[in-house]
């Protein structure tokens, strides 16, 4: 059977800044189109990826033990961490509210540490076990990226609007800060990570290609 040739055999790489495909030569390393650098893999994949991943695990312990948020209520006032805001919104009967921040604040962090953590210990050992499951799971932590910031969010909304309807005012605290910084890191670290190094090694579910070219 003959097989479609490689973009590394052609000599060919993707643009990741336009999507071009761009001639990789000596004399070429900018895309004529946008100017961005080209390079068939991105850098040091593995080691930046676990840098952030440990850097963002690092942070979200005072994201959970520090306040992210201040509530004050007919004259008396409290600070609130992430799992005290959620039991405060639910005994309130906000149960909506409560089960977002919680969804957002815990599940998808619990998710996406250890989501990163299997791709990056799995490529680092050359596994060639479910490559092609492995390659869904790094799409669905871009996909959870775009809605990593949703916690965040929620303090802001809920903060504007006990402000605009009189009842107390609401004031962010450092853990927000702390929480800010692992939505960073982790989307720092699946976008370190290079999803094309799950497919290196020849794969036990028949799904591997080689070359990893663009």
């Amino acid at each position: 059977m003959n097989t479609p040739a490689q973009a590394e055999q052609m000599g060919l790489c993707l643009c990741h800044g336009c999507g071009q495909a761009c001639e990789v030569n000596k004399d070429a390393h900018r895309c004529d189109r946008c100017g961005a650098a080209i390079h068939r893999r991105k850098a040091n994949a593995l080691s930046r990826g676990w840098a952030f991943l440990l850097a963002a695990l690092v942070f979200y312990i005072p994201a959970n033990l520090l306040p992210v948020m201040r509530t004050e209520m007919l004259g008396s006032g409290s600070d609130s961490t992430i799992g005290g805001g959620v039991l405060e919104f639910w005994e309130a009967g906000a149960w909506d509210i409560a089960l977002i921040i919680f969804i957002a604040s815990v599940g998808v962090p619990a998710i996406k540490f250890l989501s990163l953590g299997l791709l990056l210990f799995t490529a680092q050992r050359g596994s060639t076990w479910a490559c092609r499951q492995r390659s869904q799971l790094y799409r669905l932590l871009e996909l959870i990226g775009y809605w990593s910031m949703l916690d965040v969010m929620v303090v802001a909304l809920v903060a504007a609007l006990v402000q605009l309807r009189g009842l107390g005012t609401i004031e962010p605290r450092l853990g927000i800060l702390f929480f800010g910084m692992v939505v960073v890191l982790t989307m720092f670290s699946a976008m370190s990570f290079d999803p094309r190094l799950i497919w290196d090694h020849p794969c036990n579910d028949g799904d591997h290609t080689d070359g990893a070219g663009d």
